[in-house]
């Protein structure tokens, strides 16, 4: 019987190192990888990053309307490649006016032009309680990373912002200075103006509301996005169809354009970039 019962216990040992092995092999980073890739997806089935092999990007000579935002976040980008010092980036405000198109395209450029080992490592919002392996993982003296993430908010029970402070700040242990952050936010405080209203006044309710909103004030760099003119719209959709070499009548292409915003109800680059898909295919116009 206790023959019997060793045996038993033998067993469930090796099933648990076999577990603890397929755990940590999933958790592992193949640094390899970064030998083939520049970007990455952080996959949060396995535990780890997945290389992206076709990247959705557009040509930072599209973006325009955004001068001021481009220019900071590609010296701040370039301080970073460079070794140098350099600030997390928090780019806020309206949809569609190419925050995650710069970051993506600023990324491409800066690794081209400056250092091949710059890393974009995009992760989810509600992944970022993965931020700490991540610090733990990417150290490295030669490799530079920068952590993304897209459309960055939080809900009143959302703990994730926890995750989020010590990449900001740092906890006791130093994080790495080979690692940054930069997102993307629709909310210049990361909450939404509900919470931030809420009648619940009690202590706690109040102390949890100003600890998300202060995270904001952790981004080294704001980068603000406002909506489009309607001379910045036209100006946008101009500068599509000069790159693209589309040939048009200027007054009848415009107005097609600008009736495109108004059945959509809005301008912004992404309405515009919508605007030339659609009048491209209408004209049997080959640009992708």
């Amino acid at each position: 019987m206790s023959k019997n019962i060793d045996n038993i216990i033998n067993s469930l040992n090796e099933i648990s190192k076999s577990i603890d092995k397929i755990r940590n092999d999933h958790k592992r980073i193949d640094k390899k990888l970064f030998d083939v890739y520049k970007c990455f997806i952080w996959d949060s089935k396995f535990n780890t990053i997945r290389p992206v092999k076709k990247i959705n990007r557009i040509n930072i000579n599209l973006l325009i309307g955004i001068d001021s935002a481009k220019e900071t976040l590609i010296k701040n980008t370039s301080f970073f490649a460079k070794g140098l010092t350099a600030n997390n980036v928090l780019l806020w405000g309206s949809r569609g006016m190419g925050k995650s198109s710069l970051v993506k395209a600023v990324h491409y450029e800066i690794n081209k032009k400056i250092n091949p080992n710059l890393y974009l490592i995009q992760l989810d919002k509600n992944d970022l309680a993965a931020i700490p392996f991540l610090l733990n993982n990417l150290e490295d003296k030669e490799k530079k990373f920068i952590i993304f993430c897209d459309d960055l908010s939080f809900e009143n029970t959302n703990e994730n912002y926890k995750s989020l402070k010590v990449m900001l700040e740092g906890g006791l242990e130093e994080k790495p200075s080979n690692v940054l952050f930069y997102a993307t936010s629709n909310r210049r405080h990361l909450i939404p103006k509900s919470i931030i209203n809420d009648d619940d006044n009690s202590i706690t309710s109040y102390e949890n509301i100003d600890e998300k909103i202060s995270l904001s004030d952790r981004f080294g760099i704001w980068l603000g996005f406002h909506k489009c003119s309607y001379d910045q719209y036209n100006n946008i959709v101009l500068n599509y169809a000069k790159q693209f070499e589309i040939d048009f009548i200027k007054d009848d292409f415009l107005s097609e354009a600008n009736q495109w915003s108004i059945n959509r109800g809005s301008r912004s680059g992404r309405v515009a970039w919508q605007f030339i898909i659609n009048y491209c295919a209408k004209k049997n116009i080959k640009i992708i």
